[in-house]
Parts: structure tokens; sequence; C-alpha cells
């Protein structure tokens, strides 16, 4: 069969061709993204958690596999608590480590070298630690963060001779090509932008004085490395901000390095802008690949091979962009830690089993919170040293896993792969749990998407499946299964309001699966994700839409990066009444009191989202009828899709 052998190179000719840059030839078109997580050492190097991550997506067949801002200048640069540092001592070894196993898992390895410009000495949405020194940008300024310097001459010299420094030391440590970050609006990103850089001497001042640093940089990178080496370059395709570049200014920087890079690597927006985060890292609000238009303006301006960005997973759709000439290749960085087989699958023609990125940001927010990286769908994710080795259980066992949502779809699936005689049992008439609700929303369709994966894992791995069951502790002594799986996730909170028994009250989880149910005007109790992110649907479904929140603020406890994008459609949906009170519900509202006065918010229907409670009697219950037993997802704690799905994987390698 040669190379017709594997049936993703017919559907997807285009993505799984080879493309060769520089003295490298790719495998396929699929890159794995820059990505940065903080599994630094606090001298600034690669941890063995960090190599593990980065070969599990070599492993999953990506081309190449880039890891991301490396600050090569570290006295002004690092602009999050903790950054490799390409300029620390010992930095070396884990570096080699690092690209031997990336190729011995069967990828080129890439590095991206950085510089956080005025964020190297500001508080950034990367942390304060260490930002007690001056901050040098482009001009001098006052931010909220602090006063910043405008960057001497001879720290620009500096800084050229350290990316020079950084770029000979990866290709020692065997990196296979690098890229250099001039975008998101990091240190060349704000010497480009003429309302950043207000310099009156040869680097500020004309397009050309602006450019000045970042080629100047750029040619030490390049004597260093060498005529063949490959080198990628990120730009903007399009700032997006009145302090950045236009799109057609942008198209004129990567006219400049055409012919100084080997790759242009086309992004958009602005890191640190939190109105732009969401756009540069897409969140669920934006359609899928909705960054490709910036690439593809690049590629009709330059001969270099151009890479676009943009929350892409989907190889059908990798493969029309190529087809259509929009891109040479793809980069992913959020779908690579949800499913870093996504290259794998392509080529095995097994896309409906690629595990999508649902967008929620919790890989960002757990590198602030914790100093490591995780995926709400993806249990290996920053956990690699832990992952199951592959091997069966040297005991099979008969498992009985009560309740079919995502942790008890993932235990089940987990078990059936090491070799236990596995049986699902689900109340309802599907499995699923909680993601039907979860993804009934428009913006939503990524858990949609989710809970079609784990379904269909669930059919081809032999578990026996139960619908329309409840396990009962009568139901477990009979069945007598050698380790039981409690994952039965939580109840709905309904409090003893007056009124909330009326028919004009309807349950968040009914509401949003039968939205016919809801009148005209829809006053949501709870201002949680739930409320939230009901509030935005119901609007966009024509509804007029009330939020009632006791605290201050709503969506508190989201994230901070997918609450950046979520906060502007929840004010454009609802009308929100924080620091307010329900007191009672009757058939044309809710009376609330707000600052000791009493307010009626008038509503067709009521929709109580006041969260969940674990059933933790039932599961004491359950628990008692089996001698091995183990709790998974919201019948343990309350929390999120992260737990349940993570949760139920570790729990099935401890059986």
């Amino acid at each position: 069969m040669g190379a017709k052998k594997y049936p993703g190179k017919e559907r997807y000719p285009n993505l799984m061709s080879p493309l060769r840059i520089g003295n490298i030839r790719l495998k396929n078109r699929i890159i794995a993204a820059p990505t940065s997580p903080a599994m630094i050492s606090a001298e600034g190097h690669f941890t063995p958690a960090m190599i593990a991550y980065l070969a599990e997506k070599a492993k999953g067949g990506a081309a190449v596999v880039t890891y991301g801002e490396a600050i090569v200048h570290s006295a002004t640069g690092k602009s999050h608590n903790k950054q490799l540092q390409l300029d620390s001592f010992g930095v070396k070894q884990e570096l080699t480590e690092a690209t031997r196993a990336i190729h011995n898992a069967g990828a080129y390895a890439n590095i991206q070298l950085s510089h956080g410009g005025k964020y190297g000495g500001l508080a950034s949405v990367g942390g304060d630690y260490g930002k007690d020194g001056k901050a040098y940008g482009p001009s001098e300024e006052d931010m909220p963060q602090g006063h910043v310097y405008e960057m001497p001459k001879e720290i620009i010299h500096e800084i050229v001779e350290a990316y020079g420094k950084a770029a000979r030391l990866v290709k020692d440590c065997g990196f296979d090509m690098l890229m250099f970050h001039a975008a998101h609006g990091w240190l060349f990103s704000q010497f480009l932008s003429p309302v950043m850089n207000r310099r009156t001497d040869e680097y500020g001042g004309s397009f050309e004085n602006r450019t000045r640093f970042m080629l100047e940089a750029l040619q030490a990178v390049r004597d260093a490395v060498g005529p063949r080496f490959p080198i990628e370059i990120r730009l903007s395709g399009d700032d997006l901000s009145e302090n950045g570049l236009s799109q057609e200014e942008c198209i004129e920087v990567a006219k400049l390095v055409d012919d100084k890079v080997d790759l242009i690597n086309v992004s958009c927006g602005n890191h640190e802008d939190p109105a732009l985060f969401c756009r540069t890292h897409p969140s669920s609000f934006y359609e899928r690949g909705v960054n490709v238009k910036f690439a593809a303006e690049v590629k009709k301006h330059v001969k270099t091979p151009v890479a676009c960005v943009g929350a892409l997973k989907d190889p059908a759709q990798m493969e029309q962009i190529i087809a259509d000439g929009l891109a040479d290749c793809v980069e992913i960085a959020r779908g690579e830690l949800a499913d870093p087989y996504i290259p794998t699958k392509a080529l095995l023609d097994q896309a409906d089993d690629i595990t999508p990125c649902i967008r929620c940001y919790e890989c960002f927010a757990e590198t602030g919170q914790s100093e490591t990286v995780k995926c709400t769908v993806n249990p290996v994710t920053g956990q690699e040293l832990c992952k199951w080795s592959g091997h069966k259980a040297a005991q099979p066992k008969k498992v009985l896993i009560a309740g079919g949502g995502p942790g008890g779809m993932e235990a089940a699936i987990t078990c059936a792969a090491r070799g236990h005689d596995v049986t699902l049992v689900e109340k309802a008439d599907k499995l699923g749990g909680n993601l039907h609700p979860a993804g009934a929303a428009w913006f939503k369709n990524d858990i949609k998407e989710l809970c079609g994966v784990l379904t269909r894992r669930v059919e081809r791995s032999g578990v026996k499946v139960v619908l329309n069951t409840e396990v009962t502790p009568d139901y477990i002594r009979e069945m007598d299964p050698d380790a039981l799986v409690v994952a039965i996730g939580s109840n709905e909170l309904k409090p003893p309001i007056p009124g909330i028994d009326s028919p004009n009250v309807v349950m968040a989880i009914d509401a949003e699966l039968h939205p016919e149910k809801l009148g005209k005007r829809i006053a949501i109790m709870g201002g949680g994700l739930v409320g939230s992110e009901a509030a935005i649907a119901f609007h966009d479904e024509g509804h007029e839409v009330s939020i009632i929140e006791m605290k201050s603020a709503v969506a508190e406890e989201v994230n901070s990066f997918y609450r950046g994008g979520l906060m502007p459609e929840v004010e454009r949906s609802a009308e929100i009444h924080t620091d307010t009170k329900v007191k009672e519900i009757t058939e044309k509202g809710v009376l609330c009191e707000k600052d000791g006065k009493d307010v009626f918010i008038e509503a067709d229907t009521v929709v109580c989202a006041l969260g969940f409670r674990a059933p933790y009697d039932l599961v004491d219950q359950l628990c008692d009828a089996a001698d091995e037993y183990y709790i998974v997802g919201d019948c343990n704690n309350v929390a999120k899709i992260y737990q349940a799905i993570s949760g139920g994987y570790y729990a099935a390698l401890q059986i």
C-alpha cells in the first residue's frame, strides 16, 4: 500500500503532506503551538513534568512541538512569575533532555524566544513576583501597574546580544528550529506600536525606526544559528487595538521579514488586554478558525510559508484551510492539551474520537493557581508522569459504575481498557448527565461534542450499558461487583423561598433543556456560571432577561481568563441586579431586597440557578453496599467537569 496505507492521507491529503522549512522536513502540516505552563524550577529551568508534557505532544503525531515564551534576558524581560530563563546557569541540561524526549517521540523540537518588554518589570497576566526593579518599554509612561521607563540604548544593545546568545544555546541543546516572538503586546510588539513607541531616536518615530530593534535582534539570531536553521517568527495579522498596528501595517512588517525567516506564524490581539485575550486565544463565543483570515491576508503578500492559529481542532477544517491556500500549516495550542493525539487520529481517519477543547481556559488559570497545568477534558495533561502505562490490570474485576455522566463514562472507558468487566448504569435514558444542559447554549457546542466523544468511546469499549435504571444498595448487593464507582452527580438546590413551587418557576437544568417552557420575560435567581451563561442563551433566543445575585458580582467563581470574554456577553444580555436578595416569588415576578429597600423584578418565568449539592446520604448508602468503592465527580464534592473526568480516570487506575 506504500504511501496510502494510512486512510487519513487520502481524506486529508494537504494536511498530511510534508513541508520543508529550512533544513527540516515536516511529516505533516500540524505544529503543536507554543505553550508555556509554569512547570519550571525556581532557577528558570525545565522540570521533569515539563519535559514529559512536551514529549506527550510529540507522541501524538505533531510534526513540530513548540515550547513558548523562553526569556532571553531575565533581568528585564521576565513577564511571568515562573518562566524558562535561557540566561540562567545550568539551563542546558533540561533543555537537552527535552529535545531528546521530543525527538525520541517522533517530532522536531521548537522553542519561542521572548521578552516581556515593559511587563518584564510590571505585574502582568502571568504574575507579579520579582517585579521590584525598573520596567523598561519603548517610551516612558505611567501604567496602572506602575511607572515605565524608556529603555536605554545600552539595554537595547544588550537584549539584541542576548537574543543571539539564546539562539546559539537552543541550537546547541538540540532544538531543530526556533520561534522569534514579535506579537501579543510583548517587547517588539510594543516597539512596533506608533502609540506606545514615542521615541525620537533611531528606535522610534518612522516605521523604519520602530522596526529597527526587532530586525537587529532577528539578525543576531540568524547570525547565531546560520543560514539554513529554520527561524519562525510570530507576528500579528492585526493588533485589533488603537494602541497597536492595523492589518495593513502588520502586513508591512511581514513583508519586511519575508526574506529573513522560514515560517511566518500569524496571530492577533494582545495577551495583556483582557478584552483581547479572548480573541488572541479565541473563546467559545467565536467560531473556530476566527483568526485564520489574518494569516490568509498576510500570505497574499509574502513568499515565506505561513502558519495560522485560532482554536483549531477539526482535521477537515484544517485540510480546507490548506487546500484553499489560506495557510501552509496549522498550529494548535489548547487543542493539543485537550487531545495531543489530534495528528495521529487525523492520520488514522479517527476524527470522531478527538477530544474537543471546550475553551474554558482552566489550563491558563491553573498555571497561575498551582504553577502546573491541567485540562478540563484530558486527565493526563500536566500529569504525564502519572499516566496509565497501557498495561492491563493484574487481576480483572467485575466493576459497577453508578452514573453515566462525564466521570462515570471516563471511569468505565478506562476500566474497560484495563481489562475489567464493566457495567455502567444510568438512571436517565441516555449517557452524559449534566453535559446535556451544560452544552445546550449555542456557544457551548464544544461540551456537546465532548458528550458525543465520551458516549462513542463507551459504546466502542465493550462496556455493558444499562439505561433508565437507578442504582440502589439492593441493586449493588444483587450484582455483587468486585468494585463500585459512585458517580451519581449532584442535585439542584431549591431553597425554601416563598413561592418557589409556583408554576412559573423552572429549575435551571429544565430551563436549559426545555426552553419552550420559558416566557418572554425571565428572572434568573443566581448569577454564578450557570445563571450567567443561561442569561446569554435565553437573550439570544429572544427573551428579556434579568439576573438576581446576592454577591457584588456575577460569575465571581469563574477564572479570570474565561470571565474576560464572558462578562461582555452577560452585560449585553441581561439586566444585572447584584447585592440583591430574593424575598418572595409571585406570579408576576420576584420581590427582592437591595440596600434595605424592596425591589420588584417583573417576570413571566423565574429560573432557579442557585447551585448544586452533593447527595451524601445516598452516596454513603451505596458505598456501604460494596467492599471496594470509589466516589467520583459532583457526588464527592460539587465542582467542575475537570474533577469528574480526572476523578473517573484515576479511580479506574486504582482498580
